[in-house]
């Protein structure tokens, strides 16, 4: 049986030390739902902010109104500001962050529902990524947690391979 995502995110970062907060946007708290469910996940998980609307964004997170206005909640330029904003507040050593638009409303031909950014925060780097998914919109927002644990999986294996 391969252990789930959650199970294996939070045993490799028990193992390096290391602490993480989730700011999501669609997927509205399913990240930190998810973590949660994994006992002892106080150890490394700090919380998380569900910040929907621009206003909680720019509040809770210290995205700016500037580049909300510029590129939209839906960008790599936000969700970096999410995911820094967040790591800086709850002192993470890592901060994780989804924007996207999980439909089945809100889409547009540059910007399609299912389409989705992540961003990813440590001390010393800053990324965003996005993927485009199917399906409605429960499917969109468990892909979307999905990809933000395999990411961040991904990046805490590359840590220890580097040290």
């Amino acid at each position: 049986m391969d252990p789930s995502l959650e199970t294996r995110v939070g045993a490799l970062l028990r193992q390096r030390g290391l602490t993480f907060a989730a700011a999501e946007s669609c997927t509205g708290g399913l990240v930190g739902h998810r973590i949660t469910n994994i006992p002892g996940s106080s150890d490394y998980y700090l919380g998380s902010i569900t910040a929907y609307a621009y206003e909680a964004k720019v509040r809770l997170l210290g995205v700016k109104w500037d580049t909300l206005n510029a590129h939209g909640a839906v960008s790599d330029e936000v969700v970096i500001e999410m995911a820094e904003g967040l790591r800086k507040m709850l002192d993470a050593d890592i901060g994780v962050s989804i924007s996207g638009i999980a439909g089945p409303g809100g889409g547009t031909p540059q910007k399609p529902v299912g389409l989705v950014y992540f961003g990813l925060s440590t001390p010393e780097k800053s990324i965003s990524t996005h993927r485009i998914f199917s399906g409605d919109r429960l499917a969109v927002k468990q892909q979307a947690a999905d990809f933000i644990l395999s990411w961040l999986l991904e990046e805490l294996q590359q840590v220890g391979e580097t040290e």
